[in-house]
């Protein structure tokens, strides 16, 4: 297939200006929706190629960290990409190679250029007994797929409607669907209010609670008010009291739960968990707590790359500490 070299071009140099201007102060994701805002000229095409090429590269982790920016874009389009017009004009050995299974072509680097896999994941010896090093450390190249949580009242339209319209799902249980990665929900605005985006381990997080009609709970830690929607959508007689460190948070989940036509929670206070708040709590009392406490976040590293680019095991004893 005959390659537009200027395109491949301007695709490198868009994605050169996105990872020079970010910071990692936020997530991927924000900062280049912020990004295509600013660079209003830049066509579907750029768009998408600047997100898949900066998601590729820090899917690469601290992996070759010797070699410069072109190189280590090369090395992850290898790893993430079955076809990729970046490495037909850049490195043609390595296009040339593309299709082999992913476990070869880790050898094929390992071989040639010094790839350490292990350094994807800089941190092996603190993954939890039972879980598969290689497996996982190979995760890591594939984009994860997209799981949503629909209201149960939804569950069989928005089903229908993704029969109807052969949109390829799966159905895995309770109310999870499984979506194919990259899956663009927002061209289907018909839905919205219907389902949230939600993590399958977060999903079943709700087996956990066990709440009666007129208790009062308290979610802690409650961020952006994904397991309150989805507590509350399951047990919608009872009172929940949500709080978070700061007044912008507590704001990103009130348009959170706009957006789902979902009453907000009546109580809202502003907390810092890691210092004395019994006298801002006083007169509260509850027949169950939901907290979700500061953690690495490595469980969502496969759809947030960049995390790994900036985590260190000082910070994992961080979160050790304030949990001890």
């Amino acid at each position: 297939m005959q390659v537009n070299e200027r395109r491949v071009a301007q695709h490198f140099r868009n994605f050169s200006r996105a990872l020079e201007g970010y910071s990692f102060n936020e997530p991927l994701s924000r900062y280049l929706t912020k990004f295509f805002k600013s660079n209003r000229q830049m066509g579907s095409s750029d768009r998408k190629m600047t997100s898949r090429f900066m998601y590729n590269y820090f899917r690469l982790g601290k992996a070759l960290s010797g070699y410069g920016v072109p190189e280590r874009l090369a090395f992850a389009e290898f790893l993430c990409e079955q076809e990729s017009s970046f490495l037909q004009v850049h490195h043609t050995a390595l296009h040339e190679n593309i299709m082999m299974p992913l476990d070869e072509k880790v050898e094929y680097l390992t071989t040639r250029y010094g790839f350490v896999l292990k350094e994807v994941f800089p941190f092996p010896e603190q993954l939890s007994e039972g879980v598969d090093r290689q497996h996982f450390l190979l995760s890591h190249f594939v984009q994860p797929d997209l799981f949503i949580r629909v209201k149960r009242s939804q569950l069989e339209v928005v089903r229908q409607f993704f029969d109807r319209e052969g949109i390829p799902y799966e159905f895995v249980g309770g109310q999870a669907l499984r979506l194919p990665n990259g899956f663009r929900l927002q061209d289907y605005p018909q839905l919205k209010g219907m389902f949230e985006v939600q993590d399958l381990s977060s999903q079943h997080t709700i087996h956990y609670m066990d709440a009666q009609r007129g208790e009062m709970w308290w979610d802690a830690c409650a961020a952006s008010g994904g397991k309150a929607l989805m507590f509350l959508d399951k047990y919608p007689d009872v009172e929940l009291m949500v709080s978070d460190i700061r007044l912008s948070i507590l704001r990103n989940l009130n348009e959170r739960f706009e957006v789902a036509r979902v009453p907000a929670p009546r109580k809202q206070k502003i907390l810092d968990l890691s210092s004395d708040i019994s006298s801002l709590m006083r007169g509260e009392s509850f027949d169950g707590i939901i907290l979700d406490v500061p953690c690495s976040g490595s469980g969502t590293w496969g759809r947030t790359p960049e995390m790994i680019q900036q985590f260190s095991k000082d910070k994992m004893l961080t979160f050790q500490d304030f949990a001890a």
